[in-house]
């Protein structure tokens, strides 16, 4: 049986390692040595690993690997034509818009636009019939309906 110091001393050094363990791995995510490992293209734009939103994942995605945005093409998946993705685009995306790092442009502007338009109309229907429901039921008007009511005149 162990006494109590000696745990402690156990105990002590697994913290030690897990910290140093912790150390290597915050150095590399943090591109110490990524971005000066590449030459970094024209127009590329540098990653913070700091401002990208957490996951839960146990990868590390290309662009953390990399240590800069470039530039990727895609097609546009409703109307099928051939965009880019700019570095600035991807900075905005992943570290101020706090999007997921795993996900890529998949709809040119325009067709978001529309799609953004579109449910909008959507919304505005079933806000609608959610509140002719509710008046046929009864004649009173609940807080949540008085409120999306004022928003659909908005609209």
């Amino acid at each position: 049986m162990k006494s109590g110091r000696q745990r402690r001393v156990e105990i002590m050094l697994r913290r030690q390692e897990k910290r140093l363990a912790n150390s290597a791995k915050n150095k590399y995510l943090h591109g110490l040595s990524a971005a000066s490992q590449y030459g970094m293209p024209h127009g590329s734009v540098p990653v913070n690993p700091a401002n990208l939103n957490p996951n839960n994942s146990y990868g590390i995605p290309e662009i953390v690997k990399r240590g800069f945005y470039v530039d990727m093409p895609f097609i546009c998946k409703h109307c099928g034509t051939p965009q880019i993705w700019t570095a600035q685009q991807q900075h905005w995306w992943y570290e101020l818009a706090k999007g997921d790092v795993w996900t890529i442009a998949v709809l040119c502007r325009p067709c978001r636009i529309k799609e953004r338009e579109r449910k909008a109309l959507a919304r505005k229907i079933h806000l609608e019939g959610v509140l002719r429901k509710v008046q046929l039921s009864n004649n009173k008007l609940p807080r949540e309906i008085t409120a999306n009511k004022q928003l659909m005149t908005q609209i």
